[in-house]
């Protein structure tokens, strides 16, 4: 008799691990090159771009179809499309997709493409096609004059929606008050500065830049602790 119970536990166990593995397994995450060549393949793509409203309106992949992950309409909106045929999703860095990919898949869909990195990684490669010349935010010339200076300048690259930006901000807030005398640090949000993001093809958030005598010294993309970041100071 236990030998019976010890051999459904294992079954059950394996049936349920392999039912798990399948539905991961629809999920693709692909880089640019990749994520494109597959988009221009695929004949009337379902191109998902999983961000908000106002991040879809500034910025967007050509053709993509906005529904908000954060939204309270998700589920409702995606169940419309086809689950047979493939579905692409992206979001600003690949985070709020890379949820949404998963969701997906255990919606039923079958075939589903994240892009890895999200829209900055795709205009920093320079996928992005120019919708305008308008500038937006501040200038690569503005920003020269902005690191040229006797101290050492440190740029911290950030947005709202940035759970890491948004874990560093106050130790960065707080090191501007400290080291004032020393260093140089200013805080840019990437969202209100898109023309400099692109001009200087930043694909990734946080970034810490570090200058002197306004060439660049040092950078950090991703999460970055205090005590890190004053080892370079």
């Amino acid at each position: 008799m236990k030998l019976k119970i010890t051999i459904l536990f294992f079954v059950t166990t394996f049936l349920t691990s392999c039912q798990g593995q399948n539905s991961k397994a629809v999920v693709q995450n692909l880089d640019v090159k990749n994520y494109a060549e597959r988009l221009d393949k695929t004949e009337n793509p379902q191109l998902i771009d999983v961000r908000t409203p106002q991040e879809f309106a500034s910025e967007k992949i050509n053709d993509a179809k906005n529904i908000n992950w954060n939204g309270t309409d998700f589920v409702a909106q995606v169940e419309k499309l086809d689950k047979s045929k493939p579905v692409f999703v992206y979001c600003k860095v690949g985070g709020r997709s890379a949820q949404a990919a998963d969701k997906l898949a255990e919606l039923g869909f079958k075939e589903i493409y994240n892009l890895d990195g999200g829209i900055m990684k795709w205009n920093a490669s320079g996928m992005a096609k120019p919708s305008s010349d308008k500038l937006v935010g501040m200038s690569p010339d503005e920003y020269q004059k902005l690191i040229n200076s006797d101290k050492k300048v440190v740029i911290n690259f950030g947005a709202e929606w940035c759970a890491p930006c948004k874990k560093m901000k106050p130790y960065i807030s707080r090191l501007q008050e400290d080291l004032k005398d020393k260093v140089k640090i200013v805080r840019l949000d990437a969202d209100e500065n898109k023309s400099l993001i692109n001009h200087m093809k930043i694909d990734g958030l946080p970034v810490i830049i570090i200058y002197e005598n306004g060439k660049e010294t040092w950078r950090n993309t991703g999460f970055l602790s205090e005590e890190d970041l004053r080892k370079q100071l």
